[in-house]
């Protein structure tokens, strides 16, 4: 396995541990496994790979960068909703997983 592809397998896995741990019971591994791929280029950036739940630039970057542009919901009230839910949910841990912040935030909009 290449340093890529156990660096990707590793972030999956955090996702999912994540993911349960927040509460997520069935879990959608096709919707996962498109939010890892879409962290190749980022996968080996610590902080790129992480999301800080209550810095309010880091929230308005995920909401302008993924639920605008990638989930193509334009309502901020909604989006901002759905990212302040989902970091809700996540208190409890202390380096988010953008997978599964990414993965709680596209289900939290019905995506």
């Amino acid at each position: 396995m290449s340093e890529l592809a156990e660096k990707l397998a590793k972030l999956k896995e955090k996702a999912e541990s994540q993911l349960k741990e927040s509460g997520v019971s069935k879990i959608d591994t096709a919707l996962v496994d498109d939010l890892v791929s879409r962290m190749r280029l980022i996968v080996s950036n610590k902080d790129a790979i992480l999301v800080s739940g209550t810095d309010p630039k880091e929230l308005e970057t995920v909401r302008k960068n993924f639920v605008v542009k990638k989930l193509g919901v334009d309502d901020k009230e909604k989006g901002e909703a759905a990212i302040k839910k989902v970091a809700e949910k996540m208190s409890g841990i202390k380096q988010k997983n953008r997978v599964a912040f990414y993965y709680m935030v596209q289900k939290e909009l019905g995506k």
